[in-house]
């Protein structure tokens, strides 16, 4: 690399002319000194790319030395070079925020690589990345089909989630550019997969059908429940697998992923359905059928989710009973840290549910606020504010006292979302609900070939408001827009996150089993 500025601090620095011409011949500026304090002097009147700083030098020591560096440049890359290999020392330096520690004698290639490391790293890993997708590309495009089964499509998913977060850190714009195309088209044949086989799911005549809403908390949660001695269910309401692989790193120093499995949401892929399908073990029409008074329908008032706790104990009574459980919903920051305080208070039952409405409140404010708006402007920003929500949230804390305690968590959530782009219009009346990505109520007009349309609603076990209504789907990243103010509508909702429709990102949901440190 030409043109890269690099001070070398050392004490006894006519020694290591050898090492200086090395890397002059390569093409780096070097810059020479014998003593801290005059490295200082050079840093505040030169740039620098690198320091290698000595540790054992007279006067200023190489640590102190370091500390003021940090202190005005916390962002300069600093190499410690030293002849001790006393871990005090080490562990010094290493506190101090370093970006490499090499003892001496050290050889040329050595501090090659630690100028590659330091200087080239994002360069490499972009071109790393962008050639290793290029091999991948064509293996995942000739796999779509709508003749995969779940497990397949699980696979798959996984496969574009790495490649999404990889090419996240690649330079290569065209390269991520082919990546959506690619992840669009696999959305494209999802949607087809998901109208050929859905219904079958729901009817049980499918041998292939997966874990669904109403099945996993059976399936998933409570073999797990039953043989531990108290166990933690957090659900993340609107969490994507995306956005789990972003807090896992965090959430990995006080747990160990077990398992992590992907169950499919039913539809509408939103809270009222999704949510307490999953709290039921019933579909949407069982749940009206059976307890019509923990159902409220798209026309009523107030919150669609208020009888979850209850909805979970008879399901838990159909299944055996015998788990005294807490149930706990955290809707703003003076809740959760109110539960993190009081957490021991709790942690004499079973089960503890927790669910929280963060990132679903996060999704909605990007529709609603023109701050979060900027600020989640794009998917990767989306994924970053949720990681930096979760890393200062009451979440983190709670999860940090119960990894203390060595409890167990079951970690995930009802629904995804989609970042919506294509408005499809439809027609309806005033009863019809306001959902962008699924419509119900009667007299619906729209494009059947635009949507995943369920004329009659006990076909797919929701509930029937009405004898003519019926449920509509949008697929992909469209979101339906009325004909009336048609452009203002488009505009103010184009590029929001949205759910209650057909996608890869609002149907394939994250179920993480973490087992204490």
């Amino acid at each position: 690399m030409t043109n890269t500025k690099i001070l070398w601090a050392d004490d006894e620095i006519d020694l290591l002319k050898p090492h200086i011409l090395f890397l002059r011949e390569k093409g780096y500026d070097v810059t020479t000194t014998n003593s801290g304090s005059e490295a200082l002097d050079l840093i505040e009147d030169n740039h620098f790319d690198i320091i290698f700083l000595d540790e054992n030098m007279p006067g200023l020591t190489g640590v102190e030395t370091l500390e003021r560096i940090k202190g005005k440049y916390p962002g300069l890359p600093v190499v410690m070079i030293t002849k001790s290999e006393e871990e005090a020392i080490m562990n010094e330096a290493i506190g101090s925020n370093i970006s490499d520690y090499l003892i001496k004698p050290v050889n040329p290639n050595q501090i090659l690589l630690a100028l590659k490391k330091n200087l080239e790293n994002r360069k490499l890993v972009s071109e790393k990345t962008s050639m290793t997708y290029q091999q991948q590309f064509r293996q995942i495009g000739m796999s779509l089909s709508p003749s995969l089964d779940f497990d397949e499509w699980e696979d798959i998913y996984k496969k574009l989630i790495y490649w999404e977060l990889q090419l996240g850190k690649s330079q290569d714009e065209s390269l991520r550019e082919i990546f959506l195309q690619q992840k669009a088209e696999a959305n494209t044949v999802f949607c087809r997969f998901i109208r050929e086989n859905y219904r079958d799911w729901l009817k049980g005549v499918s041998e292939s059908k997966p874990v669904l809403s109403h099945t996993a908390f059976r399936e998933k949660c409570l073999p797990r429940i039953k043989e531990e001695k108290s166990v933690f269910l957090i659900l993340i309401d609107n969490l994507r697998y995306d956005q789990w692989k972003m807090i896992q790193p965090k959430l990995e120093e006080y747990y160990r992923v077990i398992t992590e499995d992907v169950y499919c949401s039913i539809l509408p892929t939103a809270t009222q359905y999704a949510r307490n399908s999953f709290f039921a073990g019933l579909l949407p029409g069982e749940i009206q059928k059976r307890y019509p008074g923990y159902w409220t329908r798209e026309s009523d008032e107030g919150t669609r989710n208020q009888y979850e706790a209850e909805l979970l104990e008879e399901q838990i009574k159909r299944f055996g009973g015998g788990i005294p459980f807490h149930y706990h919903k955290i809707l703003n920051l003076t809740a959760g840290k109110k539960l993190s305080a009081t957490l021991s208070d709790y942690l004499n039952k079973k089960l503890n549910v927790l669910v929280y409405n963060f990132v679903d409140m996060l999704s909605h404010s990007r529709t609603e606020m023109e701050v979060i708006k900027e600020l989640a402007e794009t998917e990767a920003a989306y994924r970053s504010l949720t990681q930096s929500w979760f890393d200062h949230s009451p979440l983190l804390e709670i999860i940090r006292q119960l990894a203390e305690k060595q409890i167990p968590v079951i970690l995930t959530t009802d629904h995804g979302s989609i970042r919506v782009n294509h408005p499809t219009k439809v027609v309806g009346d005033k009863n019809t609900n306001t959902n962008l990505r699924y419509k119900t109520g009667k007299n619906l007009q729209y494009d059947p070939d635009e949507v995943f349309e369920v004329k009659n609603p006990a076909d797919a076990f929701l509930p029937k408001d009405n004898v003519s209504a019926n449920f509509i789907f949008a697929q992909e990243n469209n979101f339906f827009a009325y004909p009336n103010n048609y452009n203002y509508y488009v505009n103010y909702y184009r590029n929001t996150f949205q759910h209650g429709g057909v996608s890869l990102e609002e149907m394939m949901i994250p179920m993480i089993y973490l087992q204490p440190r």
